[in-house]
């Protein structure tokens, strides 16, 4: 033993050691718990169909599943998909055509005047609050409002304000309840953003943090703001455990960065790039992200109707296959190419996953070495796969 060496047995100095490092990193591992809770084990619906306030009613989620079904014995089937998939896809528009409802007061509906959107807004919560009370409305439910740039910040709030008044007049607000926060270009929106959602708490009686908002990224500025800094990752932490999602909204995005419009997609580089910051930036955090849409609608003749499945469908895969597991769409006969997509992902890979995740339970040894973070993302696949009815609950 050197001189001035601790003699104390090395189990005993590792304990001291580790109780010295716990009370020095104490306040750095209770930030990371807090900033990094892991996965969220919520539902994440698969998608989120935006319609304008003025064709809203509490008739528009069946009426978008009939649609779909409709396009699909007109048009049907989906390109590259089989009688036992679309059997699937017919079943789940029956049972449970939207999974996330957006009522859009922003591009989806336009300016209006004051008269006009306040009536919209009182009518639409309405039927909103109907579908609640009869325990018909989609597991997840919203409004999206203006953003809180000057020139429509004060109608945002007012809409979003008679909104609330009207629905919690009428009914209980569900728990997948999301306020859509479009064109967000500075971290202090989302501070204020916060700061009404607890006002509007305050005011109607409501639990602290039961008003959640997710934060769409459609603006350069989020993406990299003034100082070169990415300003996501900061706007999560603005929101004050409030944020629920973030969208991407790619046209906007892809306007405002010169794209011409003829190559604006959600698979263009621009668009994965600022993806990829959504993604890096909720990884861990338990907030769920979300991919845009295409506007490219199946409307038409069959040929064009089939083309435009044929698009959606390889772009819902695309987006599925790079870990953003929900889109918007646009169109209810958009719902039959997404569900077909969807599903066929979870079907392709069932068996494997689940091969995988017994084999690595009874240390088997196979020609993937898996670890434990791959083990959690095997289990959030089959468990994303049955939450959506594309795969039965493993027995």
């Amino acid at each position: 033993m050197s001189s001035g060496s601790d003699p104390r047995p090395a189990p005993e100095l590792a304990a001291e050691l580790a109780g010295r490092l716990d009370a020095l990193l104490a306040d750095d591992d209770a930030e990371r718990a807090r900033r990094y809770p892991g996965p969220s084990a919520d539902r994440q619906p698969v998608h989120t169909a935006y319609v304008p306030a003025d064709r809203f009613s509490a008739e528009t989620p069946r009426h978008w599943g009939e649609a779909a079904l409709r396009a699909l014995d007109e048009h049907g089937p989906v390109p590259g998909f089989d009688e036992a998939e679309h059997l699937k896809v017919r079943a789940k528009l029956a049972r449970e055509p939207v999974e996330d409802l957006r009522i859009d007061f922003e591009d989806g509906y336009g300016i209006r005047p004051d008269e006009v959107e306040d009536a919209a807004a009182v009518s639409a919560a309405a039927a909103l609050a109907e579908l609640i009370s009869a325990g018909a409305a989609p597991p997840f439910t919203g409004l999206r409002m203006k953003s809180l740039e000057p020139a429509v910040r004060r109608r945002g709030l007012s809409t979003l304000t008679l909104f609330l008044d009207t629905v919690l007049s009428r009914a209980a607000l569900p728990a997948g309840f999301r306020i859509t926060l479009p064109k967000v270009s500075s971290v202090r929106q989302v501070q204020a953003m916060a700061q009404c959602c607890a006002a509007l708490e305050s005011r109607f009686g409501l639990a602290d943090g039961q008003l959640r908002f997710e934060i769409q990224i459609e603006t350069p500025q989020a993406i990299l703001g003034s100082e070169g800094v990415a300003l996501v990752a900061p706007m999560i932490t603005a929101a004050a455990g409030r944020c629920a999602g973030l969208h991407y909204g790619a046209y906007d995005y892809s306007a405002s960065l010169g794209i011409a419009a003829a190559f604006q997609s959600m698979a263009h580089p621009a668009a994965d790039h600022a993806k990829a910051v959504l993604q890096v930036a909720a990884a861990e955090t338990g907030i769920a992200v979300s991919d845009g849409s295409t506007n490219v609608l199946p409307v038409g003749d069959t040929a064009a109707v089939r083309q435009a499945w044929q698009l959606h469908a390889d772009l819902v895969r695309r987006s599925l296959e790079r870990g953003f597991y929900q889109g918007w769409d646009l169109h209810p006969a958009q719902l039959a190419s997404r569900y077909a997509a969807t599903f066929r992902f979870f079907t392709d890979g069932q068996a494997a996953a689940q091969a995988r995740l017994a084999a690595y339970s009874a240390r088997l040894e196979t020609g993937i070495a898996d670890e434990p973070a791959t083990v959690r993302a095997l289990t959030d696949y089959l468990a994303r796969g049955v939450a959506c009815g594309a795969i039965a609950q493993p027995s």
